[in-house]
Order: C-alpha cells, then sequence, then structure tokens
C-alpha cells in the first residue's frame, strides 16, 4: 500500500486540529464550505451540537451573544471532532467498508482517481483508498470482474462491453462519473512526418489501448473518412499504454492513437510526432471513466457515496486551470504516473511541443467533466455495432441510461452544491458531422465503411 502523506506518524502532514483526516496547512483548501445543499447540512450539524451542548435555550442564546458563533463553534471544535460530523451527516451515514482498492492504469486521464489520494480527496470523505497501479485493460477488467478491486479507472465504452457481455460474461456495470474529456491524440513515427495524409497510411500497423476504448472508434472513424477500411487497409492492436514508446521506437509499430501522458512522452524521447489531437475530430469527446458494478453500489450505499463524492470532487478541482501545475506535480511520482513533470504540464496545461519543431497552446487538450452523458454511451454503442462487436439488436437509450448514471450523478452533483448541466442538452459533432442520439440505427446505417 502508498504510504499515505496525511498519515499522523508522517513526516509529510500531520492531522489538522479540526478533526479532519488532513494535514493543517491543508485546512483551508479541503474544509472550504461550498454555497448549497453542503452547506445546509454543515448548518444542521452545528446547530444540533450547540443544542446538545447548550440544551436550554436562553443558555445557548446568552452563550453566541458573548462569544460569537464563530468563536462557539471553535471551542467545540476543539473537543469534538465536527468535520467529522458534518462530513458523516453529509454522507447519509458512515461508510460500510473504509478500506477500499481502486485499480488504475498509469494514464493522465486517471488524474482525478490517482490525485485523490495525495491530495486528500478519499481521506475528506472518511475513505482509506489504495489505489492500484496496473498493467492494461484487460488485467482491469478482469480484477474488477473477481472483485479484486472496488472501483476502477476503466475507458468508458469498458462497463458498456461488460453490461452487455461482449467479450465476457454479461455483469451490471455502472459509470457514476467521467474522468476526462479529449486528452489524446494520433503519434505517428519521427520517420513518417511526410505522410501526414491518411490516405498514405496503407499498411500502417498501429496500436490503441484496447478494443472497446474510444482510441479504437475514434481512429477508426478517422481513417474511414479518409477512404480506408480499419480492417483492411491498416492493422490495429491493442498495445497496453506504457508499452506504445517503447514499440514506436522499437518500429513494432508505426503510430498509435493512445492517451496522454504518452503522446506527449514520445515527443520528449524523440522517437515521434503529434499528428493531432483527438479534440480536433470531436472536441468534448469522453475518454476514461470511474466504474463501479451495480452489486458494490447496492451493497454499500455510504461507501459508494463518500467515494463518488470524493471522484466529483476531485475531478472539478482537476478542471480548473490554476491547479494543474500541482496537479502534475502530485501525480508524477513512480507510484503513480513515473513521469517527468514537464511532461505532465505540458499535457495538463495545453502548452507543449509537437515534435515537429513548434510549441502549441491549447488549454483544453484535455479537460477534466464528470458528467455521465447518455448521449456518449449511444455514439460508442452505435461505433460498437458499426464495427461487429454488437452483433444483436440492441435498445441504445435503455443501456445508456442503466449504465452512464445521468440522473443520479446530477443527483449527486446538487447535493454538493455544484450545478449539474441539463442532461437533454447535448451537442456530439464527430468531423463535422452531427450525431442524433435518437435516430442511432439510422446513424450506424449512414457510412459507407463498416462491418456488415
Amino acid at each position: 500500500m502508498f504510504k499515505d502523506p496525511f498519515d499522523p506518524q508522517s513526516r509529510l502532514g500531520r492531522r489538522c486540529r479540526c478533526g479532519g483526516n488532513h494535514p493543517a496547512p491543508e485546512h483551508g483548501r479541503l474544509t472550504a464550505v461550498p454555497a448549497g445543499e453542503e452547506a445546509r447540512w454543515n448548518r444542521v450539524v452545528d446547530a444540533a451540537v450547540l443544542r446538545a451542548a447548550f440544551p436550554v435555550d436562553a443558555q445557548r442564546r446568552l452563550f453566541l451573544k458573548t462569544v460569537g458563533a464563530a468563536t462557539a463553534m471553535a471551542a467545540i471544535s476543539s473537543v469534538l471532532p465536527l468535520a467529522a460530523a458534518r462530513e458523516a451527516f453529509a454522507q447519509g451515514g458512515a461508510p460500510e467498508k473504509k478500506d477500499l482498492k481502486v485499480g488504475f492504469i498509469p494514464i493522465t486521464c486517471a488524474t482525478p482517481i490517482i490525485m485523490a489520494h495525495p491530495m486528500g480527496f478519499y481521506a475528506k470523505h472518511g475513505l482509506d483508498v489504495e489505489v492500484v497501479k496496473t498493467a492494461g485493460w484487460a488485467v482491469i477488467r478482469d480484477k474488477s470482474l473477481a472483485k479484486e478491486y472496488d472501483a476502477s479507472h476503466m475507458l468508458s465504452p469498458m462497463p458498456l462491453a461488460i453490461s452487455l457481455g461482449v467479450g465476457s460474461n454479461p455483469v451490471p456495470w455502472t459509470i457514476p462519473a467521467i474522468e476526462n474529456i479529449n486528452g489524446q491524440a494520433i503519434t505517428l513515427a519521427m520517420k513518417h512526418k511526410d505522410k501526414r495524409d491518411p490516405k498514405d497510411w496503407k499498411g500502417f500497423k498501429f496500436a490503441v489501448p484496447f478494443d472497446y476504448s474510444m482510441h479504437n472508434y475514434l481512429l477508426r472513424y478517422y481513417v474511414a473518412e479518409h477512404g480506408l477500411d480499419p480492417d483492411k487497409d491498416i492493422s490495429i492492436r491493442s498495445v497496453p499504454p506504457p508499452e506504445m514508446v517503447a514499440n514506436l521506437r522499437a518500429d513494432n509499430i508505426d503510430g498509435y492513437l493512445g492517451p496522454d501522458p504518452f503522446n506527449q512522452r514520445a515527443v520528449y524521447d524523440g522517437v515521434g510526432f503529434i499528428h493531432l489531437l483527438t479534440k480536433e475530430l470531436w472536441d468534448g469527446h469522453p475518454c476514461c471513466a470511474f466504474a463501479v458494478s451495480k452489486e458494490f453500489a447496492g451493497q454499500n450505499p455510504n461507501a459508494y457515496r463518500a467515494l463518488l463524492k470524493a471522484i466529483i470532487e476531485a475531478t472539478t478541482f482537476a478542471s480548473k486551470a490554476e491547479n494543474r501545475k500541482e496537479i502534475a506535480k502530485a501525480i508524477a511520482p513512480q507510484n503513480y504516473l513515473n513521469q517527468p513533470e514537464t511532461v505532465l504540464e505540458q499535457i495538463l496545461t495545453g502548452t507543449y511541443a509537437d515534435g515537429l519543431g513548434s510549441v502549441k497552446k491549447d488549454p483544453n487538450r484535455i479537460d477534466f467533466d464528470p458528467f455521465p452523458w447518455n448521449q456518449f454511451a449511444i455514439w460508442i454503442l452505435t461505433q460498437m455495432k458499426r464495427w461487429g462487436q454488437l452483433k444483436a439488436d440492441v435498445d441504445y437509450a435503455k443501456v445508456a441510461s442503466e449504465v452512464f448514471l445521468a440522473t443520479d450523478t446530477a443527483a449527486m452533483m446538487k447535493e454538493m452544491g455544484l450545478a449539474p448541466p441539463d442532461p437533454v442538452k447535448k451537442t456530439i459533432v464527430v468531423m463535422g458531422k452531427p450525431f442524433d442520439p435518437a435516430k442511432p440505427d439510422q446513424y450506424v446505417n449512414s457510412f459507407a465503411i463498416k462491418r456488415s
């Protein structure tokens, strides 16, 4: 298990005097009360504590008038872990299971899941989470199905495939939060810097992280729009992201559509260049997600709520540009991404070298938005259908709502004082072509290149 920097015995920090599980220097950031529902909860808890300490109304009013509300609560906090009481009340009960394992792949898409450990977001909600670095997506899937992980970082198509029994036995799985949007790229070997037109890519060998990935679907979409059949004119194979740069260097592949940091790492190592960012194909597309089984959520509702709150808070924190350098430092160490900070800063801040001699600026190269739009799920299902992964007819909207928990997440965000988006208002345009989620079969049939 990774050493917790907020452990009271750690030289990196001591438990805060407020009673919260965070070091004193972090008190302001981690315990700041947001507007909305959580603030209301805190007032309810504070009032209950005051009534218990001073059951006689006149005494209570005199005490508050004499010392003031802030001083009164500070005095009570010195003998009562008030922060813990507030958090327990907000969660609706103590977590049934506090010691949790969450698997992740060491890529920037997992930023909220990873950073929630060193930056205290899990601890804030009473959880002792071990984030477990994992070799590849098949291992993530298998360990999740075997219940070795309580929750995990998954590619957004994976819970759909698991729930439908595509590539494994069907097991109900859910996505209560998207981790990142954008944040991927097509990277080519330096020897191909003069072959920027995909029509020149016949015979190329490409890698993607997994068959059930946005990377696979976006690469197929891109080359098909340029007249290449992805199953005949190029070859596509699954390669774990940490092995992509080595395969490019060894000339085993010509390029990959993969996650960062490995696009920027190829540039850093001088073995590849960034052909394009996937946001140039679909700005705002989903990639990775925070995923749990329906069984875990049902059997551990309080632990699930606490975990989801930590993830949503971390994702919201990561969405702010001013926090990105701090995050890069937090996730760079060996037990997390094991990457140079400068590589992560280029990705997270959007000011980066492209490998062809230019420095580009795109603050939305990667972004973090927790909302699991059902429209995302329907688009993914159309691509699974298009490329023959889904053979039978499917009720797109039903499956989407069962796996991508937009309604539940919206309710949770409101509880946390955040403003969820209108779940109906989502526009998807891929390479200039609008997608109508109400007509998925028509969309699939509109493509000239597809599997029958």
